[in-house]
């Protein structure tokens, strides 16, 4: 069937054969077929959606498109978390010394940060010395040796994803539910593993802007985890307002380091726990109530933290910055952010504050642009808190200057006081899984 045929046929809303999606996307990555026909059938899917056979024949084609890699070698059940996206989101680097201090393998490939949302490796990076561009072989024998690895994709996975992600950002058809959970599933599944744990961000700062449509992403991407084999999870989280106090690589690492000493902030470490506790329990029959405990006595007797340590050093930064955070960048220029009147704060807008933090030189516009690794926002209240006149609501940090004092302008705009007691929602919304 020629490429015209798939476009009427997807039209008219009547379902794809399996061979009809591969042979297009195929023809897509070799160049057969145009951008200005794909964006017509990714329009086509946008306003007449998929079933759920299309959906996995779509990602399989994707998984197909590129290389795939074998992480069977390493020892033990092998388990990944993936975020839709967020602000202030180190889950990463908390849950991954968690699980491998609790015995279980934590080899992750992980991405860059573009726009609002920060990347992990790019928060590593901010370690002297630690490197992120491991092989696959190096991956696996990092977490046999040491329990934890996070390494940048080396092998050309999913090079169709990329293609059609580029061309659905020029023709507005990003936001199509069918296309996102393939686009985030095919590189998940394009890497061998054994327990996926989904965190769907839902709010002002996340992909996902409302519950409901987040519900049926993270529905659509369970189905096609299980669909493939792997047993999958997802948790709805709330991202109205940062997850925890740090926005910005060197700021993030720190705060990663204190809620794995137990210092850190408390949306932070709940989440993280809650994460934690889910991904151990995907692994055997143990009861949660006790694996919490578990999880909870590795951060207080210091285990996660010794383990954050001996990942670090595997790969080749500098360990003493967990005990000493001089090792991290530090900001040429910060400015404190002062409340103007008393009250409680009502809102924080996390998107708004991604951007600033991005703005003050934390985060990209475009993957060239050079980050720097000590800029960011750190909040001193969050929503709910009570403040009074003078109070710092916030510190920026950055080396430009004027971008400081644009900042601070901004800041006093972004943080919402009100004179009324205001109710936090829980964090965790709610959770998606098939038979566990």
């Amino acid at each position: 069937m020629s490429v015209l045929e798939v476009i009427e046929k997807k039209k008219h809303g009547r379902s794809l054969s399996a061979d009809e999606i591969k042979d297009t996307i195929n023809d897509y990555v070799k160049g057969v077929i145009k951008d200005y026909q794909m964006s017509a059938l990714l329009m086509a899917i946008y306003f007449k959606g998929m079933s759920d056979e299309e959906i996995n024949a779509l990602t399989g084609a994707m998984i197909d498109s590129g290389d795939t890699v074998d992480l069977s070698s390493i020892k033990g059940t092998i388990v990944d978390k993936h975020s839709t996206g967020g602000v202030g989101d180190t889950t990463t680097l908390i849950l991954g010394p968690i699980l491998s201090a609790y015995g279980l393998p934590f080899g992750k490939m992980s991405g860059r940060g573009l726009g609002h949302t920060g990347g992990t490796l790019d928060k590593l990076e901010a370690i002297p010395g630690l490197h992120v561009d491991l092989s696959v072989d190096e991956i696996v024998d990092a977490t046999n040796n040491v329990g934890m690895a996070v390494a940048g994709q080396t092998a050309n996975i999913t090079p169709a994803d990329k293609k059609l992600y580029a061309l659905r950002d020029a023709t507005a058809t990003v936001d199509a539910i069918p296309l996102i959970a393939s686009s985030i599933m095919s590189k998940k599944l394009a890497i061998h593993g054994d327990c996926l744990l989904l965190d769907v961000k839902v709010g002002d700062g996340a992909f996902m802007r409302d519950r409901e449509n987040a519900l049926k992403l993270a529905e659509t991407m369970v189905s096609i985890g299980e669909n493939f084999g792997r047993k999958t999870v997802a948790m709805l989280t709330r991202m109205d307002q940062p997850l925890g106090n740090a926005v910005g690589n060197g700021l993030e690492i720190q705060e990663a380091i204190d809620t794995l000493r137990g210092e850190g902030p408390e949306d932070l470490t709940e989440l993280c726990i809650a994460l934690a506790v889910r991904l151990i329990a995907m692994t055997c029959d143990g009861d949660p109530k006790r694996i919490e405990s578990d999880v909870r006595a590795l951060i207080d007797d210091g285990k996660a933290l010794e383990q954050f340590k001996r990942f670090v050093e595997n790969q080749g930064g500098d360990g003493r910055v967990v005990e000493d955070p001089s090792i991290l960048p530090k900001a040429e220029h910060t400015l404190d952010v002062k409340a103007k009147f008393s009250g409680f704060v009502q809102a924080i807008p996390a998107h708004d504050v991604g951007i600033l933090a991005r703005d003050l030189g934390a985060g990209r516009i475009t993957m060239e642009d050079k980050l720097d690794m000590a800029a960011g926002v750190y909040l001193h209240k969050k929503v709910g808190d009570e403040v009074s006149e003078g109070d710092v609501l916030a510190t920026l940090y950055s080396a430009k200057p004027d971008a400081l004092k644009e900042g601070g302008e901004r800041m006093e705009k972004i943080v919402k006081i009100s004179s009324e007691a205001v109710h936090v929602e829980p964090l965790i919304m709610d959770e998606v899984y098939h038979g566990l």
